[in-house]
């Protein structure tokens, strides 16, 4: 039976296993949509902003590695889609972006909402293409989901109505093809360097990113045979339990001294599965020796000694084919002692009870992480929010994390967290948000509503855009006009939208809260009304930036006595 060009890329993206399409309906995608209607294997999840559809569909495709679809109309619903695949494009992930497109008739004419949509897409995608005639549909089709998963990045199609509709030439060729990529083995020669380089090193430190999970069992084996601690970036937090006394922390702003003082001191340092941005943090002194499947990642952050292409979990199975066990632990139980010092901190931090009437952001993150499901997805979006609910979580059981890593926008956790959450609506997923940022898309929420998706929402509701007046202070400047704001009422606005609302001022009912809101069978926020004043933990904080703090504070006061 002949096909339509929506019903081939209809049933093309069946067959290769996606189930879920997020997007806003529009008469340029009406023949897609119908195709959809008709066939009934993938659900069409309808959101209230297209930047939300983007977002969903990064989320899962980052969360699972799998190919995630999103849709937007002509003009500004294809603009829409933008900003939100540059969470794909940012964590290589693969994402399918399909948007509507004026008639082939109208086209060149400056017909209403007419745009380039290559153009728009160049920076964002790894490929994009207007398909102009029914004859190229199929070749297309396959281009732009090989183009996704090979390269790991978003693929756009614009496909005028008429093309949609049009009769379809053929199947979509080589649908075997259409899959993730698989690993990579490293050459044998520079396993053999590597090897050469850990048995001159007197102590090792290993640092791992996002390409290290599905590798815990051969980290957990590197350590033990060269008593090298393990630290971690933001996005590797959940490769191993926050309690595995190899996993040292986090490195960064987003982890903690352990972390940073272990890379520092040693006099190797693995880099396996991560192209850190923040240099600042990386060791300036001694070798490095980085493994990576992306050759142009290798050494462009710190200088290496050596580069080996390939995947980190077969690498290390080569590698310790060929290491000998260690016996001196003395550098690894040193870190251990450091990290030991750093927890007791961070829990002294929690503690809902350390001051009066005052809930601190610390507190409420490490209660939500404590009594989530332990196999929850927590999805953590940007800004000081960032800060509290990553440095106070700790992973355990099967629990993984998602988020704005590297394109760090803020208002995007709502949109992941919706398309996390569909993929499995049993699973907890919690989103821990600024309010700033959850205002951004607080129309996503009636997505999470409307489509019955259980995500609990917490908003750390300090007035105003923390992580902005954190830097201000960082600078000795006093908060600029418009980094404090004034919020609704959260949880009202909960069970306006039909979900629940929990509410949180008092640290002595802090607990009790927390767990409602989590037990909730649905939707829910909790609105935690934090103080405003607590600065995050940094790992090290020099003496001239505590006294840029410190004025900034008092400029601060003096407006406010002023009314400057």
């Amino acid at each position: 039976m002949s096909q339509n060009v929506a019903e081939l890329l209809v049933d093309t993206l069946a067959r290769i296993g996606v189930r879920q399409i997020f997007g806003i309906v529009g008469d340029a995608l009406n023949p897609f949509t119908d195709a959809l209607r008709r066939d009934g294997r993938i659900q069409w999840i309808g959101v209230r902003h297209e930047e939300g559809a983007a977002l969903a569909a990064a989320g899962q495709a980052k969360l699972t590695g799998q190919l995630g679809v999103c849709c937007g109309t002509t003009g500004p619903g294809a603009n829409h889609l933008v900003a939100g695949l540059y969470e794909a494009r940012k964590d290589h992930a693969p994402v399918l972006a399909i948007s509507g497109h004026v008639p082939t008739a109208k086209r060149g004419t400056d017909y209403l909402q007419e745009d380039d949509p290559v153009g728009l897409f160049a920076d964002v995608a790894v490929y994009s293409q207007l398909v102009a005639a029914a004859e190229q549909a199929p070749a297309v089709f396959q281009q732009a989901i090989a183009a996704a998963y090979g390269e790991r990045g978003v693929a756009h199609l614009s496909v005028p109505p008429d093309v949609f509709a049009a009769k379809a030439p053929g199947p979509v060729p080589s649908l075997a093809t259409l899959r993730p990529r698989p690993e990579i083995a490293p050459s044998p020669a520079d396993i053999g360097t590597a090897q050469a380089m850990i048995a001159e090193a007197k102590t090792i430190a290993v640092f791992c990113g996002h390409g290290c999970h599905g590798a815990a069992a051969e980290l957990a084996a590197l350590s033990d045979r060269l008593h090298a601690p393990l630290t971690h970036t933001y996005r590797g937090k959940d490769i191993m339990p926050y309690d595995d006394p190899r996993w040292m922390g986090g490195v960064g702003l987003i982890g903690g001294r352990p972390g940073v003082d272990a890379l520092h001191d040693a006099d190797l340092m693995l880099m396996l599965g991560t192209d850190y941005p923040y240099s600042e943090f990386l060791p300036k002194k001694g070798k490095v020796v980085q493994i990576d499947e992306r050759a142009n990642a290798l050494g462009r952050r710190t200088p290496i000694a050596l580069g080996v292409v390939g995947s980190v979990a077969p690498a290390l199975r080569m590698l310790l084919d060929g290491l000998p066990q260690r016996a001196d632990r003395s550098f690894f139980d040193r870190v251990a002692k450091d990290r030991a010092a750093w927890d007791a901190m961070l829990d002294k931090k929690a503690d809902p009870a350390r001051s009066g009437d005052k809930i601190h952001p610390q507190a409420v993150a490490r209660l939500v992480s404590d009594h989530a499901s332990s196999d929850a997805v927590i999805v953590t979006d940007t800004g000081e929010v960032t800060l509290w609910a990553a440095n106070w979580t700790r992973q355990r059981g099967t629990q993984r994390h998602c988020g704005s890593f590297n394109n760090a926008a803020v208002g995007t956790g709502l949109g992941i967290a919706n398309g996390i959450q569909a993929l499995d609506r049993t699973r907890q997923v919690v989103l821990h948000a600024g309010d700033g940022g959850f205002t951004m898309l607080l129309g996503e929420f009636m997505t999470t509503v409307e489509h019955k998706l259980p995500v609990k929402v917490v908003v750390y509701d300090n007035g105003g855009w923390g992580l902005v007046h954190l830097e201000m202070e960082g600078a000795g400047v006093p908060a600029a006009p418009g980094a404090m704001f004034p919020n609704l009422d959260f949880a009202a606005f909960a069970r306006a939208c039909g979900a629940e609302g929990f509410t949180a001022r008092q640290p002595e009912t802090l607990a009790d809260t927390v767990r409602a809101f989590l037990a909730a069978p649905g939707p829910a926020i909790l609105h935690a009304v934090v103080d405003p004043a607590e600065i995050p933990t940094m790992p090290h904080i020099e003496i001239g930036q505590a006294w840029r703090f410190g004025i900034a504070k008092v400029k601060e006061k003096m407006l406010e006595l002023t009314g400057g």
